[in-house]
Order: C-alpha cells, then sequence, then structure tokens
C-alpha cells in the first residue's frame, strides 16, 4: 500500500542452507542424438533408486527397447495420452517411496511432445470458435487450411497455465528429473532481419531453459555438450569460456552435488490470486500478528468427511422437514462437489458409490415423487430410505413434542417393498417439494414479462443453507413452484456452461447486464442455447446425451443427474 512503511506481520528470517535443490536436467538435441539413450543409461546410477518413465508423444515410442542398454532400471509409467492423465502419472511418479533410502528419479520423455499437444488444444478449440461465429454471422464457415485470424489468447494463456501446472508438480519432486526436448536449427536473426547463419532452438515454452538447472545440448550421437548450470565451486568450478562436454547423467548429478541435495526445492512460488484476496481501501488491511494470534484461543479444524460421516448428513438432509431438496444442495457447497467425488460410500442398493452421486439419487428421487404428485399418481409407498440403502443401523429416537407438529408423531403406516430400491425416497409425502410448473412464470393477461418490475421478479438464490429460513409467500404452492422451476433453470444454465468451457457468468453475461434475469428471461435463453450446446456435445461423441437433451422438458428438474456421468468421467 502506497505510504506504509510499518510491516504489517512479524517475519523470522534464516540462514542460508547452502544445500543445492534436487537438479532439473533438460536433455535438448536434434532428432537421432542419444537424448534418450542417455537417459535410459543414467538410470542405472547408484544414486538413484528407482527411474519412472513418462513417454509422451509417438515420435520416438524407445522407452521399451532402451530398456536393454547396459545397467538401465527403470519402469514406464502408463497414460491414456490426454494432459490431464499425464499430470495424473507425474503425480503418482512422485508419491512413490525412495527404494533402500535413494531417491526416485523421473523421466518425462518428451516435454516438446507436451507442449505440442497444448498448442494443438488451442488450435482445435480456437477453430472450433470461429466455426460458431461464422455459424451464428451467417458467414462462410471457415476451411482446415484456413489460418484462422483472431489469435485467442485467453487459450493461450491457459495453454501456458497447463504448462506451469507440469512444471509445478516437478519441482516438488524431490530427487532428479530428467526433461528430454527437441532441437531445431533455424535461421539466425539480427535485427528483425535473417542472416546466413543458424542457431538451435528447443521446440518447447521459450521459458523452459529458466525453469531447470542444467542444460545438456546434443549436437550429433556421441558429442554433447552442457551450455548452461547452477553450481558453485564448492562442488563444481566452472571457468567462464571452456567448453565441458557431457559425460553422463551419473557424472553431472555428482558435479551438481546431488548427494548434499536438499529433500525438498526451496522455492516460494508467486500468487497472483493473493492482490484478488486483498480487501479494499478503508478496510483493515494487517492481519493479526503473531503474539495477537497467540492470544486468542486455536479455533478446530473441520474434520475430514467418511463415507459414513456422509451417509450420516444425506440422510437427516433427506429427511428435512421444509425443503430436502435445499438441504441437500447445502451440503454440496458446503463440501464441494470435487471433495465429494473422493468420498466412497457403501449402499446396499447402489453399491460403491462416491458421496456427490449419492447426493444426486437422492434429488432425483425427490424430483420424481414430485412429479407423481403432479400427475395425480398415489404415493403410497416411498421405497427404502437412506439407511436401508447404506446398510447403517438405524436408531430409534423419542419425538419432539416442542418443534415438530403431531402428525409426525404418528408411527408410519407399512409400506411396501416394490418400490425400486436404487433410489432413495423421502420420510413423508408432505416434506418433498411440489413439481415445478413451467407456465407458472408467465405474466397474467394484458402484461408483458418486460412489464414486471424488478421487484416482482422470483429472486431465488443458488442454494439455501439449512440454518437461512425461506420467507413465507402469499400463496405458497405457486411460490414453490417458481423457486424449483428457477433453480432447475439455473442448474441447467451450470451445465451449459461447463459444457461450452466458460463460467456461468460468462454464459449468462448477455442477459445479466442490469442485474440477475428474471425466470421469464433466464426460460427462454436457456431453451435458445440448447441448440448449440447438443452440437458440441455431438462434436465430443456424446450422441446419445445429445438426444437426449434436445428432448428434455422444460424446465428439466433432473438435469443435473443426467449429466453427472458425463462431467465424472471428464
Amino acid at each position: 500500500m502506497p505510504g506504509t512503511t510499518t510491516p504489517l506481520r512479524d517475519r523470522t528470517p534464516r540462514k542460508p542452507s547452502g544445500l543445492p535443490n534436487p537438479p532439473m536436467i533438460l536433455l535438448a538435441g536434434v532428432e537421432k542424438s542419444g537424448k534418450r539413450y542417455e537417459a535410459a543409461l543414467g538410470s542405472g546410477s547408484d544414486l538413484i533408486g528407482t527411474t519412472y518413465w513418462i513417454q509422451v508423444g509417438g515420435n520416438s515410442g524407445t522407452a521399451d527397447y532402451y530398456g536393454r542398454v547396459p545397467g538401465a532400471r527403470y519402469e514406464i509409467v502408463p497414460h491414456d495420452g490426454s494432459f490431464r492423465d499425464i499430470l495424473d502419472a507425474i503425480r503418482w511418479a512422485l508419491s512413490q517411496p525412495a527404494v533402500d533410502g535413494k531417491r526416485n528419479m523421473i523421466v518425462v520423455d518428451d516435454v516438446t511432445s507436451v507442449w505440442e499437444l497444448l498448442t494443438d488444444e488451442v488450435a482445435h478449440v480456437g477453430r472450433k470458435r470461429a466455426e460458431r461465429r461464422a455459424q451464428s454471422n451467417g458467414r462462410r464457415m471457415p476451411r482446415l487450411d484456413d489460418p484462422y485470424v483472431d489469435e485467442e489468447r485467453d487459450l493461450w494463456g491457459l495453454a501456458k497455465d497447463r504448462w506451469g501446472e507440469m512444471l509445478w508438480l516437478l519441482r516438488r519432486h524431490s530427487g532428479p528429473t530428467l526433461l528430454i526436448a527437441r532441437q531445431e536449427i533455424v535461421t539466425a536473426f539480427e535485427n528483425d532481419k535473417p542472416t546466413q547463419h543458424t542457431t538451435r532452438r528447443i521446440k518447447a515454452e521459450k521459458n523452459l531453459k529458466a525453469a531447470v538447472d542444467a542444460v545438456v545440448e546434443f549436437h550429433a550421437v556421441g558429442e554433447a555438450y552442457i551450455t548452461g548450470v547452477n553450481v558453485v565451486p564448492a562442488h563444481w568450478e566452472i571457468r567462464p569460456g571452456w567448453t565441458y562436454r557431457f559425460e553422463g547423467v551419473d557424472h553431472l548429478l555428482r558435479k551438481l552435488g546431488y548427494a548434499d541435495a536438499a529433500e525438498r526445492r526451496s522455492a516460494t512460488e508467486s500468487r497472483p490470486e493473493a492482490y484478488i484476496d486483498e480487501p479494499f481501501p478503508g478496510a483493515a488491511t494487517s492481519p493479526p500478528s503473531a503474539a495477537h494470534q497467540a492470544q486468542q484461543p486455536q479455533q478446530p479444524q473441520r474434520p475430514e468427511l467418511t463415507g459414513e460421516e456422509a451417509i450420516r448428513r444425506i440422510t437427516v438432509a433427506f429427511k428435512h422437514p421444509e425443503d430436502p431438496r435445499a438441504a441437500l444442495l447445502a451440503i454440496r457447497e458446503e463440501w464441494g462437489t470435487r471433495t465429494l467425488r473422493r468420498v466412497p460410500t457403501n449402499t446396499k442398493a447402489l453399491g460403491q458409490v462416491n458421496a456427490d452421486t449419492l447426493i444426486t439419487r437422492s434429488l432425483e428421487r425427490i424430483e420424481a415423487l414430485a412429479a407423481e404428485r403432479s400427475s395425480g399418481k398415489s404415493s403410497e409407498h416411498s421405497g427404502k430410505g437412506l439407511e436401508a440403502q447404506s446398510g447403517a443401523e438405524t436408531r430409534e429416537e423419542p419425538p419432539n413434542t416442542e418443534e415438530q407438529p403431531e402428525e409426525q408423531h404418528q408411527p408410519p403406516a407399512e409400506q411396501p417393498t416394490s418400490q425400486a430400491d436404487d433410489q432413495p425416497a423421502p420420510p413423508d409425502e408432505s416434506s418433498a417439494p411440489p413439481p415445478p410448473d413451467p407456465q407458472a412464470d408467465e405474466a397474467p393477461p394484458g402484461e408483458s414479462p418486460e412489464e414486471t418490475s424488478a421487484a416482482e421478479e422470483p429472486q431465488v438464490p443458488r442454494s439455501v443453507p439449512r440454518s437461512v429460513p425461506r420467507s413465507v409467500p402469499r400463496k405458497p404452492r405457486v411460490s414453490k413452484n417458481m423457486q424449483i422451476a428457477y433453480q432447475a433453470l439455473m442448474d441447467e444454465a451450470d451445465v451449459q456452461a461447463r459444457v461450452k468451457f466458460v463460467t456461468v457468468g460468462e454464459h449468462l453475461g448477455p442477459i445479466s447486464a442490469e442485474g440477475d434475469p428474471g425466470i421469464g428471461a433466464l426460460r427462454d435463453y436457456v431453451q435458445g442455447c440448447r441448440g448449440e450446446v447438443a452440437a458440441l456435445l455431438e462434436e465430443a461423441g456424446e450422441t446419445q446425451l445429445a438426444t437426449l437433451y434436445r428432448a428434455a422438458p422444460m424446465p428439466d428438474t433432473g438435469i443435473a443427474g443426467k449429466f453427472a456421468a458425463y462431467f465424472g468421467a471428464k
């Protein structure tokens, strides 16, 4: 903050440890110059426990063949070729324990193919955007040989972020890392003009050299030189102007002082989001000092969510007397979809499913019962509850006469078991929300939707915490239907945004310029975007899901469940 000289918090400086980082070594060279052979030969070093080889791209494919190199000791880590799975393969290699007290080595063969994968995705998505713009504007569709005019800067930013995520993971490795890259010979430029000389350029992200500790360039078979290194004279005295030949991975590790390397790389990553988290001027800007924090009682940390605890919470939310749907959505908002997907739950009817899927099936069951009541069907049976599905022991507790209505104290009648066991059922028909009414949002005769004031538009939040009671409208049934219909439309808008790889705010931007859209405008906009989203699903090979989505009612209260498997597989 300008004008502030007082530090915001106490800091404790430390002395330098003098230990080198676990080295990241770049092996770059032209094709067939021996880069992979040297990596396989270096895996046999006695400084290394086990080497994990992550092979990307089909340009070489020699990882299996180089297993015959004398002394080579490495294992190939499989993946499906997508960047997401390549990152997960790196995470798996990082999590492997040391062998006989010796740290493991990771080989990425090669990072050039990783960067080409990211650039191909930029080109693919950019061309799809150009096709959609041409289709909406009535122009000629771009051909494959047409260069795209618009540089998609946001896509290049995403590609660099994903590249940085891979390097961020590799910097967390406690052992050495070998990055293999291809070089190409290009014309040298001087003052933006080509010259008669040539130079070598690494085919990868341009800042790769700055991210590694040593650079080895292979000019031909058996001809490799060390062209860049981070080292101090205590381990290796480098003389300016001298040329140092590369004598193998084991020799380079010893020269870099790998035997004395620290357990982890000593580096503090930059945090671009820190500026966004800062308060506005006028607010309290200085966090509490260490002495002040010591005086304050420590807040207990939130315990980890287990499968049994997830089943208990979902069961309680499912039996919510007023709004079980809002209670279930509150659990999803509290813990997050990613956390819930990692929590396994064991149910009798569904088997081994995660907690997020169990919430989705519970919501579908509530909507199914609401639809039955709307069509006039009898709901004399409610199926098995969540306790029966999970196999957990249910305990009968005495009713609380001060908080519950009298009709809830009556023992429930015996329920038939003809209902399908794969769907959870609410404890009482009266507690389930009524079905949405697609026509309830229409304005009365003589009044257009545009003439409706903002105060008359339903202001329904995306999720309502259980601790915040909802206000009772003048017409409960009509208001409840509009709330459910609005929530279903917002769920479908979220699905459309995720399919289009944009945020919900960007997707609803055309109708949100003056604030939250009304239910009429939201319904028309979501319905108008269905064709575009279905076309994207067909391009992704999800023909059956696209057909199902085209025939979905408006609004569709079960839209989240229909796309749960599609988003869960991505």
